[in-house]
């Protein structure tokens, strides 16, 4: 613990808890400072099974934290600082093994607040100071490149979006066009925000499709695509559920497609076997009409807990449904609760291997006493 206070600082870079004895609770900890409304924290994101949680903590409680991870939970640690590193290793019996480098010269020329955040904008994939065009018409941007203040918020939901992109990169061909669709595109930022991410970043080839029912929205985006010279994304007017403008897709993006409409698209998905799937819904309302249970009266009969069980519901059957048909999924959180509550993204990744949760999930829809539009269209294995 003292090698670890020495390390529980602004130059500390990460720490990584890992091979733990619980993995059914939780399989690793990553622990990185930031700063929080001006304060120095250390946020722990701890993934348990297909989901991450974050939680903030100041220097004692991190150390307290760390002491207790190590004792009851994981039998290894390593730790990345500007200062040097350091590895524990935790025997069956509990005897660790600690190797630490420190540089105690860097140790006395502390790195300053103001520094650290520089390094946290640093890490957005559309950097601040670099005038992007597009984000210049949303608002966002200044023609300088400098982020309207106002318009943060939006600034940094972009570059989340951006990171479940990123995240899947290996899973698109670099040999090929890769064809990607966005149903329910709405007016479009993130739309363009893939699109140059993609083509003008990274560099693949491209062709990026994007469908809403609105004309003059479609006619806005086309007319905005013309502009930035987005030559391979194009928008089109129609339904989700009738579409049949494609045979097959390498990723199918929807976000904040309506109600059934997000289920639609799933359908289209997996039909076309897209090798990645990234949706976040909006407005679950089918299943709010049909949940019935007495076990849970008591909590069904409050509009409000009722509507928010309705919506968690809907998004883990959409979750367990694509897993059936072969997807590795997880639910993430698109953005903090607090900017929306529309803050879920379910990112499905096509493995091959069904999993085995047929008779489960039936119980629990029957035991809510509801169907779902998703299992209705690609049905349950």
């Amino acid at each position: 613990m003292e090698h670890i206070q020495e390390f529980l600082n602004e130059q500390l870079i990460q720490i990584v808890l890992s091979n733990s004895r619980k993995k059914e609770e939780v399989s690793k900890v990553k622990v990185r400072p930031l700063l929080f409304r001006g304060n120095l924290v250390f946020q722990a994101e701890e993934f348990k099974g297909k989901q991450a949680f974050h939680r903030n903590m100041g220097r004692e409680e991190t150390e307290k934290y760390l002491e207790d991870a190590l004792r009851d939970t994981f039998r290894q640690m390593e730790v990345t600082s500007a200062l040097g590193t350091m590895q524990v290793l935790v025997s069956k019996s509990g005897k660790q093994t600690i190797k630490a480098k420190i540089n105690r010269e860097q140790g006395r020329q502390p790195q300053k607040l103001t520094t650290l955040e520089h390094n946290r904008k640093k890490r957005y994939i559309l950097e601040e100071g670099k005038p992007v065009l597009f984000l210049q018409d949303l608002g966002v941007m200044t023609g300088e490149g400098k982020i309207v203040r106002s318009k943060y918020d939006k600034f940094r939901q972009i570059n989340r979006f951006l990171e479940f992109v990123e995240d899947i990169l290996p899973k698109l061909p670099k040999d090929r066009k890769v064809r990607i669709i966005d149903f329910g595109c709405g007016k479009s930022y993130l739309t363009f925000a893939m699109y140059y991410y993609l083509k003008e970043i990274k560099g693949y080839e491209i062709q990026i499709t994007g469908l809403d029912l609105k004309e003059e929205v479609i006619l806005h985006c086309n007319s905005l695509a013309e502009k930035y010279g987005f030559d391979r994304l194009k928008f089109l007017c129609g339904d989700i559920a009738s579409y049949e403008g494609a045979k097959e897709t390498d990723m199918v993006v929807t976000l904040h497609a309506c109600d059934t409409a997000t289920d639609y698209a799933l359908a289209r998905a997996v039909r076309w076997n897209a090798s990645v799937i990234l949706s976040v819904p909006c407005c679950q309302h089918e299943l709010n009409k049909q949940m019935e249970n007495p076990l849970m009266e008591p909590a069904f009969q409050y509009g409000l807990i009722r509507e928010r069980m309705a919506a968690l519901y809907t998004d883990a059957i959409r979750a367990q449904i694509l897993e059936n048909h072969g997807y590795r999924t997880q639910i993430l959180e698109f953005i903090d609760m607090e900017h929306t509550p529309k803050n879920i993204l379910i990112r499905a990744v096509k493995e091959g291997k069904r999993a085995e949760n047929g008779k489960e999930l039936k119980d629990m829809m029957e035991f809510l006493h509801v169907d779902s539009t998703l299992a209705r269209e690609i049905g349950i294995q």
